[in-house]
């Protein structure tokens, strides 16, 4: 949602995490968590959490009966921009809301406009992407549990995160903001984030639900996909979210699906996550997604917060900035869920029960909460040392490798002279992208990392090489100033890739990663690619670093640079992990969390012809390329990428010793030792894919199913023991509306990328 219309700690744990800013001859956090054995355990788990939201139901039947009509109609939706109705005179309180998928958002009080003079600045952590590319769930509670204890600091009930949408198209323009093209990886790093936040006394609310894979047409696309392609890829996130998470609230997408608004889709809602799933938790829209009461009202959603508010200024003629503050409660009163909603009850008696199963859910997540009969609440942190550690370590751990020919990195301080080039080595980025923004206390921006980790004993010079401007092309001039500084220097360190729209009013000046747009296109904006070409052949000693939400194009210079970097956008602490990264104080660890195409034609959304609509209908949305997202696409057609999924490099190397494996039923458990063969500490994410040899229908080459982050001193070795339940080796067969295992053979396939299998094996089921 835009700016005017808003959308969307353990000690030992802490303790652990802040070792990962030792040298590299040191040893390394081991703060990774193995995946869960079985999907039993993980439904069974995920069970007791959905059962725990109702331990109070005797007293929230006693305050049913209480509650007049007009205030169980008052409590299902919105007061103000993120507060939604209380019933003082019971002791009910409002909801109150924040954006804050990687950090609590700006204050705005009752109204629209930012609140001054507020102590809002806080941890800026690294955006879900850094997040996912860690491939370290222990990283995700960590993660979880700063932005839990920041909210309930501010007061804030509901933080509106994680954010899980699968990464469909390289151009969505807020794949920074989510995880991964893998639903396993997105199920296996959502859960600790959940976690996190409500050990911290504050919910959870996963988010866009469902089928929110692109901004372009994002309020009118009709989004339609095969019931497989639903289950297999899209869907997985969310259940892991509700049964394993244990998710208290849910936020619907302002998307159709097959026809019907996402926020009120009776199959999506009803069916699935209220049937299926059994989530016992609150339903909420994202801002502006309701469209109808009566859909609203049948059809899963619990709490309205926010609709189309520019009708009601119309109606009163006003604008957004002219309304006062007196006049906004008869707004509120405006909302499908006021007054339609209260002469729509009124008129059938049939939908006063599910009024009260909404009321209910809102205070199931307040009693989970302790927001009622005066219970103690956890006071939270904010802004910790420890805090922002944590934004350190998730950004140093989340920071990839793609390229390191010749073993340019990591740099010696050695060198006399560095040159520094790019917009984006001096650009902050916390206010950036939309609805996630976030006022940060201070921000390390690439440069300042750098200056800080030289201090005096190297000269750096500074050069733009580029400027950030809506259709700015190639700068003979700065490009000039910048290879003038490459060839002066030792080395030279280009920082480029995308940037953050900085607020609503000139997202679309520079809209390359924010809310509300899609990218025009993969390529590098503003002419960089013919900055670093002429930088690369100016001075062969350079180093690229890239940062942005997602894969770029980088197939013009890629075969000529010697290292590049992908640092997403790091966070607070962003330009002291680069720094950390580059110089070999911290050895690189993270793996990609999504393909990087040679060319946006080579995206299965893009190469099948379907995005962002399909033509003669800028509507419907059909998803042809399936279950063929990503990695499953690439490897299954044989289609080469720029980086594949999984891909990370290291200074180390790490040896894959052979597999053994146990066969159940309908499992089997895999082992198998890997050393660390280099000089250095650091750390290999293990990855396990299943190829289903013998399918009766089309599969994809090789999934994920399977991994374990494992860190190990120079010569170490450790033996690893990954377990496949049934679920890894299943498929969801459409016409019997099932998941189905096939008796068969299925490979095993255990390596450091999709591209890069270093052992295999077998097993018969």
């Amino acid at each position: 949602m835009f700016l005017s219309f808003p959308s969307c700690s353990r000690a030992l744990l802490l303790a652990a995490l802040f070792c990962a800013t030792t040298p590299l001859a040191s040893a390394q956090s081991n703060a990774s968590a193995r995946p869960a054995t079985s999907a039993a355990k993980g439904t069974a788990a995920g069970t007791n959490r959905q059962q725990a939201l109702m331990g109070n139901e005797a007293k929230i039947d006693q305050l049913l009966k209480k509650l007049t009509l007009e205030e169980k109609i008052a409590m299902i939706h919105a007061t103000s921009s993120f507060n939604s109705g209380g019933v003082k005179r019971l002791g009910i309180p409002e909801i109150v809301t924040s954006d804050g998928p990687h950090g609590v958002r700006l204050e705005h009080g009752r109204d629209w406009k930012p609140d001054e003079g507020v102590n809002d600045s806080g941890t800026y952590l690294p955006t879900g992407n850094t997040l996912a590319s860690t491939w370290n769930p222990a990283l995700g509670y960590a993660f979880g549990s700063v932005l839990g204890s920041e909210a309930a600091f501010r007061g804030k009930d509901i933080i509106l995160g994680p954010g899980i949408n699968i990464v469909r198209t390289p151009l969505n323009g807020r794949n920074f903001e989510y995880l991964s093209e893998d639903p396993y990886l997105v199920s296996k790093m959502v859960v600790g984030y959940i976690r996190g936040v409500q050990d911290q006394g504050v919910s959870a609310s996963v988010k866009h639900y469902a089928a929110n894979n692109q901004e372009e047409h994002r309020n009118d696309v009709d989004v339609y996909m095969s019931e497989r392609a639903l289950r297999e890829i899209y869907l997985p996130g969310f259940q892991a979210a509700i049964q394993e998470g244990g998710a208290h609230t849910l936020m619907g997408s302002y998307n159709k699906f097959r026809g019907q608004y996402a926020t009120h889709n009776a199959y999506l809602m009803n069916d699935i996550l209220k049937g299926e799933w059994g989530f016992k938790g609150l339903v909420i829209s994202d801002w502006g997604s309701v469209h109808d009461t009566q859909e609203g009202l049948r059809n899963g959603t619990d709490l309205e917060m926010g609709t189309d508010l520019s009708l009601m200024y119309n109606s009163v003629d006003q604008t957004a900035s002219q309304v006062k503050q007196e006049d906004m409660p008869s707004l509120y009163d405006r909302f499908f869920f006021g007054k339609p909603a209260l002469e729509a009850v009124k008129k059938d008696k049939s939908l006063e029960p599910l009024l009260d199963d909404k009321v209910r859910r809102i205070l199931r997540v307040m009693y989970a909460t302790n927001m009622l009969d005066r219970a103690k609440r956890k006071p939270g942190a904010y802004n910790t040392p420890e805090h922002q550690a944590t934004a350190r370590k998730v950004a140093e751990e989340g920071i990839v490798l793609l390229k390191n020919d010749g073993n340019i990195l990591p740099l010696k301080k050695t060198a006399k002279s560095f040159a520094v080039i790019g917009a984006n080595a001096t650009r902050e980025n916390a206010l950036g992208g939309g609805s996630s923004q976030v006022k940060a206390k201070y921000e390390i921006t690439p440069l300042q990392g750098l200056q800080k980790a030289l201090g005096s004993q190297a000269t750096i010079t500074y050069a733009p090489g580029y400027k950030i401007a809506r259709n700015q092309k190639a700068d003979p001039q700065l490009i000039e100033q910048a290879v003038a500084a490459a060839k002066a220097a030792d080395v030279a360190i280009i920082v480029g890739g995308s940037t953050h729209g900085y607020d609503y009013k000139v997202w679309s000046d520079n809209a390359y990663d924010a809310e509300g747009y899609d990218k025009p296109d993969m390529k590098m904006p503003f002419g960089q690619d013919e900055l670093i070409q002429a930088v690369l052949k100016a001075n062969p000693n350079t180093v690229v670093v890239l940062l942005g939400g997602g894969p770029i194009d980088v197939s013009a210079w890629a075969g000529q640079a010697k290292g590049i970097v992908e640092a997403w956008y790091p966070g607070m602490e962003g330009g002291n992990a680069l720094a950390s990264i580059l110089f070999g104080d911290v050895n690189p660890s993270g793996k990609l969390p999504f393909t990087f195409p040679v060319k946006l034609e080579d995206s299965p959304a893009h190469k099948l012809g379907e995005y962002p609509s399909t033509p003669g209908n800028p509507l419907k949305q059909t998803y042809k390329d399936d279950i063929f997202v990503g990695y499953r696409y690439f490897d299954t057609y044989k289609v080469a990428p720029q980086f594949a999924f999984g891909h990370g490099l290291s200074y180390t190397s790490f040896d894959y010793g052979k597999l053994t494996v146990q066969p159940g039923k309908q499992s089997a458990t895999v082992k198998l030792t890997v050393r660390n063969s280099g000089k250095v500490a650091g750390a290999e994410v293990v990855q396990l894919y299943v190829q289903d040899e013998q399918a009766s229908v089309k599969r994809p080459e090789k999934e994920l199913k399977a991994f374990e982050k494992v860190f190990l001193k120079p010569g170490e070795s450790k033996t690893l023991t990954l377990n496949l339940g049934p679920e890894a080796f299943r498929y969801y067969d459409e016409a019997k509306k099932q998941w189905v295992l096939e008796p068969g053979s299925f490979k095993l396939l255990v390596g450091s990328s999709s591209r890069d299998i270093r052992q295999t094996g077998e097993v018969k089921l």
